[in-house]
């Protein structure tokens, strides 16, 4: 009999259709090696599962950006109350490998004087 977790888990790869579910999660499709500054606007905000991300408006164009899931986002600091769309934004993290895909996935956010590390256990890579 599957336990609850394996039942959750594929329930929601089925939900998240062929390919989306592996599309964020990790960090291999990431430059790992290589640290990443993006600095930009915040265009939008999303905090829920199954990570939050930001929307950002930066000089070559608009980037999509993975934080960490909601837990350990909120768990850093950065909740609803933490950032606003049209705040500036600094981002730290590791940038797709494919150059052409404006995507990171941020370690530490920077906004409003406050640095929120949404990956605390990489944070000493950034």
């Amino acid at each position: 009999m599957l336990n609850r977790r394996a039942v959750l888990a594929s329930l929601g790869l089925a939900l998240a259709g062929p390919g989306r579910a592996f599309a964020h999660h990790g960090w291999g499709w990431t430059e790992e090696d290589a640290v990443f500054v993006l600095e930009g606007t915040i265009a939008a905000i999303y905090l829920g599962n199954p990570h939050a991300t930001l929307e950002v408006d930066a000089a070559d164009g608009r980037w999509h950006v993975d934080l960490a899931p909601p837990i350990r986002t909120r768990r850093a600091g950065f909740d609803e109350e933490a950032a606003a769309v049209g705040d500036p934004v600094k981002l730290t993290g590791h940038r797709a490998s494919d150059h052409a895909d404006r995507r990171m996935k941020a370690i530490r956010v920077e906004v409003r004087g406050k640095a929120y590390d949404v990956y605390p256990d990489r944070a000493h890579a950034i």
